[in-house]
């Protein structure tokens, strides 16, 4: 029997303030319009950060838990253990990036945060998805003289399913920022095909500048809307420094700015909160808490949950297509 009707049930790890989350849900609306809800239903999430976790509940619901997926894993606590599902058809998850990114040490698998994708398989193992979704940073492809993402995928494989990855650019996917993606999917052999990615949406010539994303709040007063706040950290040498481009999308939303977001256009200040999460596709009615600089480096840790719609849009098409039960 098809099961165009039904909802995919989701386990979602490193789910962070739920960027791919919300993308996989829809239902919101980003620069007027309006991305549709999706049939999947995030059962369990799970993310170390507890102040994203708080973003989580208060956004997309409770069911986060805060802690370390390892120890979450490996404990005999049948309160702990008995958290994680059984059985989901999806698993997401954005597993910590910063040891493969060109902005960070790119220490990879030399770090314990480098062998987390070993924490995801694990739980596609528990879980037995019909696909699984990882998504990291582009450096992901050059670690190793491109040995890292070999060993991700020989790894990922070796479950049981055909792995096929693609790089991202968020311009193309209606999101008013360049950053760069790797996304691997992942469908159960004898089960699914190879998944098909989706085509970008968007050409250069089309995508969507900081002007038309971010122009109305460059006067609205700070505090006026949720998170329209921004830092004050003064002019340095070091990243995040330079100065956005009203008729430009913006540059990569990076997490750990120490405070040296990029400065607005107008160079009197810096990108505030909101304009970052903007940027990153958030729609308005996305809060994030506890503060301004939590705000920014959940923001910068998230998938744009637009271009996360339009890839669940995809997947929730492949399966209505191949699966049945």
């Amino acid at each position: 029997m098809a099961r165009k009707n039904k909802k995919y049930s989701v386990v979602s790890l490193f789910a962070g303030c739920g960027g791919l989350d919300l993308g996989f849900k829809g239902g919101f609306s980003f620069l007027g319009k309006k991305y549709q809800p999706l049939k999947y239903d995030i059962v369990w999430a799970n993310d170390l950060d507890e102040n994203a976790c708080q973003t989580f509940r208060y956004n997309l619901g409770d069911t986060i838990i805060a802690g370390d997926i390892n120890k979450i894993l490996s404990s005999t606590n049948v309160n702990l253990s008995n958290h994680l599902p059984k059985k989901a058809d999806v698993v997401l998850g954005g597993f910590p990036c910063q040891d493969f990114s060109h902005a960070g040490k790119r220490r990879g698998f030399n770090s314990q945060r480098g062998q987390l994708y070993k924490s995801m398989a694990e739980v596609i193992k528990r879980t037995n998805p019909v696909m699984f979704v990882a998504e990291n940073v582009r450096g992901l492809l050059t670690m190793d003289n491109g040995k890292a993402i070999e060993t991700i995928i020989k790894y990922f494989s070796s479950l049981g399913y055909h792995v096929v990855p693609q790089l991202y650019l968020s311009a193309n996917y209606e999101v008013p920022q360049k950053r760069e993606r790797i996304v691997l999917v992942g469908t159960k052999k004898k089960i699914l095909p190879p998944f098909d990615h989706p085509k970008p949406k968007l050409t250069a010539d089309k995508w969507i500048t900081l002007k038309k994303a971010i122009g109305d709040l460059e006067r609205v007063p700070e505090g006026k809307y949720p998170n329209h706040y921004w830092s004050k950290a003064k002019k340095n040498k070091g990243q995040g420094n330079g100065m956005v481009s009203p008729s430009k999308p913006g540059p990569t939303m990076r997490a750990e700015h120490h405070g040296n977001i990029e400065w607005h256009w107008n160079g009197k200040r810096r990108l505030s909160a909101r304009e970052a999460a903007r940027i990153q596709s958030f729609p308005d009615n996305f809060v994030f808490s506890p503060s301004t600089s939590s705000a920014y480096k959940q923001i910068g840790n998230a998938v744009p949950p637009v271009m996360a719609w339009h890839l669940a849009k995809h997947i929730q098409s492949f399966l209505d297509k191949h699966l049945h039960s």
